[in-house]
């Protein structure tokens, strides 16, 4: 049984594989348990890797830091991918409010965390440890721990007041969002009142009763006024026309037109009377409108196409066709003539059949060609990440240079990337399954790494005054955030309760908590608040645990 042992216990690249892959195994099997309806799924790698660090499995140190080092980097750019897209859009609007009451939890929980340290005589580097258990974000800690290395400080405690408050925030969000249930929600206030999406593409019909536009082209009406639109089918004479952008619009057409909900009243004036056919029911055939038209979702797959905006390839004029919608990682755009293009994008054409055709082969429709994720991208997307996190930045009232270090600085590349790198022809497209591949990944082999570096001392920490402290610090940093700023947005500022648990749950980062509100709240807008306010607070918290340290431990 030498061999056994060798393997568990030898230091060595073999050893250091095995017991870090045992662990994620391990870890990732019991995050398929749930207990009372929840689960911490791949957080549990973490708790196995305590496990183990207390039975005392350890492997070599630099292949330990290297591992933790690999596996946040992958992880954070990957999160700045997926949330990069969102990122900016999250401020539009409606978003803002939510954005800002999400900041506001963040800073409530920063302004604790310092004054924590001064009243519970907390040093100030477990106590960022302790808070970033307490908002379930180990990406944060991993900023935190890079900024301690810098600054010469011990990591090691930082890691087990995380982990000591880990637990309490997964369930304390949930708490927290009880509270606010008992204490001010009523019944009538958890019925459905979905938000409409005034964004979300519209189809109205419409006659042509305006003598200004009589005799006039598509291209010169489209011109006349600030509300865009695609005009999909157009009937004249019995017959239905796929009508290209020189089009002549007569008196009595009659028009099926495509826009966002907000610009239905204004079209109704352009055009003259809108008709009252509801043509967004998902029952609808558009293919039985016209038996000689065909439509068929093709994706754009050819490289040479990212970044290009839809009007520039006039596949309207040139193949007498029509774009009536565009879906882009589950979210419905208009096809306007500016929409810039990006790989993977699923356009609904309608046409003739041999014109449809020849559009799928302009735009690719190569669906395996997706399958592949372009690499390249993603590690020079990581060098990227990197150098902009070796980068000195001089704050006034910090004696040493901020650096945003090994997850600020590939989270904020991601981020740019995901968002700005197809206007730049950057082939940065990865399906969903591989972005979460990498993702989990990433995360799996840092939480495996970070808890095999707190196990040796976690039990003798838990169990003890010091350690039961923690854990009612990490308590108060989950709960009192939560329903203070709950209080907040649904009392005073009357968002409805669905949004804002959400919006709580999307603050703390805690996609545990957020299961058990879709499962307990109707509706779809838990969801989508927590993903309105998902990618600024997941950025702030990775930043602001390395500047916190930087201003109050330095």
């Amino acid at each position: 049984m030498d061999w056994l042992h060798a393997l568990l216990f030898d230091h060595s690249a073999l050893q250091a594989v095995i017991v870090l892959s045992l662990i994620c195994a391990v870890g990732l099997a019991l995050g398929k348990i749930r207990f009372f309806g929840i689960s911490l799924g791949i957080t549990f790698v973490f708790f196995a890797g305590i496990l183990a660090g207390h039975f005392g499995i350890s492997i070599d140190a630099q292949m330990l830091e290297y591992a933790e080092s690999f596996g946040l980097i992958v992880f954070v750019y990957a999160l700045g991918l997926q949330v990069g897209p969102g990122f900016f859009s999250s401020f539009r609007s409606g978003g803002v409010t939510l954005n800002m009451l999400a900041l506001g939890v963040v800073l409530t929980g920063t302004f604790l965390t310092v004054l924590g340290s001064r009243l519970l005589n907390i040093a100030l580097p477990d106590m960022v440890g302790i808070l970033c258990g307490a908002t379930t974000n180990t990406p944060a800690l991993g900023a935190a721990q890079q900024t301690m290395k810098q600054l010469g400080l011990e990591t090691s405690t930082s890691a087990l007041g995380c982990a000591v408050a880990y637990p309490m925030g997964v369930v304390g969000v949930i708490l927290g969002v009880l509270l606010i249930r008992k204490w001010l929600v009523r019944p009538r206030d958890l019925e459905v009142k979905e938000k409409e999406n005034i964004n979300k593409p519209y189809v109205g019909a419409f006659q042509v009763h305006n003598p200004a536009i009589f005799n006039k082209s598509i291209r010169e009406i489209a011109g006349m006024g600030a509300s865009k639109f695609v005009i999909s089918r157009l009937w004249r004479d019995g017959q239905v026309i796929i009508p290209v952008s020189e089009k002549i619009i007569r008196e009595g057409d009659r028009l099926l037109v495509i826009t966002s909900e907000k610009h239905a009243s204004s079209l109704t004036i352009l055009f003259g009377t809108q008709e009252h056919t509801d043509w967004n029911k998902d029952d609808i055939d558009w293919d039985a409108i016209d038996s000689q038209l065909v439509s068929q979702r093709i994706v754009v797959t050819r490289p040479e196409l990212n970044g290009k905006k839809l009007g520039s390839l006039h596949l309207r004029n040139s193949y007498g066709i029509n774009i009536s919608r565009v879906y882009r990682s589950g979210v419905e755009l208009l096809a306007t003539a500016d929409l810039t293009l990006q790989l993977g994008d699923r356009l609904t054409v309608i046409g003739e059949a041999a014109a449809v055709q020849n559009v799928a082969k302009v735009l690719g429709n190569a669906v395996k060609d997706l399958e592949a994720p372009n690499l390249v991208a993603v590690f020079v997307g990581i060098v990227l990440g990197l150098a902009l996190g070796a980068i000195p930045f001089a704050i006034p009232g910090i004696s040493i240079p901020v650096k945003l270090g090994l997850a600020g600085g590939p989270i904020v590349v991601g981020i740019l990337i995901g968002t700005f790198g197809p206007r730049l022809h950057m082939v940065t497209y990865t399906t969903r399954s591989a972005n979460l591949m990498l993702r989990s990944m990433g995360l799996t082999l840092y939480l495996a790494c970070l808890g095999l570096s707190a196990g040796e001392h976690f039990f003798e920490t838990v169990f003890r005054p010091e350690g039961m402290l923690w854990i009612g610090a990490g308590a108060a940093l989950t709960i009192l955030p939560v329903v203070l700023m709950g209080v907040i947005a649904f009392r005073r500022l009357k968002i409805d309760f669905g949004s804002t648990a959400g919006m709580l749950c999307g603050s703390m980062a805690n996609p545990m908590a957020l299961s058990y509100v879709n499962d307990t709240i109707p509706g779809d807008n838990p969801a989508v608040a927590y993903a309105t306010v998902y990618p600024l607070c997941m950025f702030l918290r990775v930043i602001i645990a390395q500047v916190l340290l930087l201003f109050f431990a330095a």
